[in-house]
């Protein structure tokens, strides 16, 4: 039975490897503009990434308890295909977000709109299971 949540599993661990390859960049960006932490302020690239990397774990709890939430009471498979989409709009967004702040608006798009049918679907169907 659980095997059926497996690729929800893989989705929720892509999501812990891009958070951390967000930190790896932003640590880059401290070393490349010779700004170290604690300082996050001083270029505008470094400021970028911190701010980029903030707003995505600033969606994590909204993503993933909607992510499991939607597998468990809509549709592992579903779940999983929006979960990935979300990741990939989160790449989009940050790497859109480093080279120019306006590019980061596609890569919003994609993963607001999975996260808002994961949460919108869940709680949909959960209210409808209750209520009936």
């Amino acid at each position: 039975m659980m095997e059926q949540y497996y690729p929800v599993a893989v989705v929720t661990l892509l999501c812990s490897l891009l958070i951390f390859g967000m930190a790896l960049t932003v640590a880059r960006m401290h070393s490349k503009t010779g700004i170290l932490a604690p300082a996050m302020t001083g270029d505008p690239l470094l400021e970028r990434a911190i701010r980029a990397h903030s707003n995505t774990i600033e969606w994590l709890p909204v993503f993933l308890p909607s992510l499991w939430l939607f597998a468990i009471y809509c549709s592992p498979t579903w779940a999983a295909g929006l979960g990935f989409l979300w990741l990939i709009g989160r790449i989009l967004y940050f790497t859109g977000y480093l080279s120019a702040p306006l590019k980061r608006y596609p890569g919003f798009f994609i993963q607001s709109i999975a996260a808002f049918v994961l949460l919108l679907g869940a709680l949909g169907r959960i209210l409808y299971l209750w209520l009936m």
